[in-house]
């Protein structure tokens, strides 16, 4: 398999820390791609030019991350995806939630690469309350310790939320999403802790 990929894009790292719980990393070549410069190469494997693309061992094409983690996951056993009942619904829920921070996140991040005489203010003020409300609910979650944690199975919920927070803390440092939420913090130092998570660590 084939993985069009940007190791600061925490889309990409979410699949990539899915191959990892799964044992499927070694059969996966990445190809280091960025998006606003490779856009014609990378639209031969998504028309959104968007990374992660997964071009499978049978030449099919997936994109985006849930597609593609959810791929892995069949590959790899059904670990991280569970099946239908309220652990899934769960799991599913919290994935959607994490992806949610990441998108506001983002979006944050390219308003304020643009000249600052530009910037929309109200609107980044609007992403940053639904990260806000995003974390205090992990941290209700965290609390009542409904979150997996060191060792033991984790879904594609936990997962999706170490990487959501993994990515605050490479671009908004500055906000401190620790800022009281204790159990969210203390269950992501944990969660950082597993190999996946310390193989795929971005940086710039």
């Amino acid at each position: 398999m084939q993985l069009r990929y940007l190791k600061t894009s925490p889309y990409v790292r979410k699949v990539m820390v899915c191959a990892y719980e799964l044992g499927l990393d070694d059969r996966i070549e990445t190809i280091d791609t960025r998006p606003q410069e490779d856009e014609e190469s990378l639209c031969e494997h998504n028309p959104l030019s968007k990374v992660p693309a997964l071009i499978t061992d049978d030449g099919d094409l997936l994109y985006d991350s849930p597609v593609v983690c959810e791929y892995l996951d069949a590959l790899g056993g059904n670990r991280l995806f569970p099946p239908p009942g309220p652990v899934r619904w769960t799991a599913l829920r919290r994935h959607a939630l994490a992806d949610g921070i990441l998108d506001a996140a983002v979006a944050r991040r390219y308003e304020s690469q643009r000249p600052e005489e530009i910037q929309h203010e109200p609107w980044v003020a609007r992403q940053k309350r639904k990260i806000e409300r995003a974390l205090d609910q992990f941290e209700g979650e965290a609390q009542a310790d409904t979150l997996a944690h060191g060792n033991s199975s984790v879904t594609i919920g936990e997962v999706a939320i170490g990487c959501a927070l993994g990515y605050l803390d490479l671009r908004f440092e500055a906000d401190d999403w620790r800022r009281n939420r204790p159990a969210l913090a203390s269950w992501y130092e944990d969660f950082a802790g597993r190999p996946s998570m310390r193989k795929t660590a971005p940086s710039d």
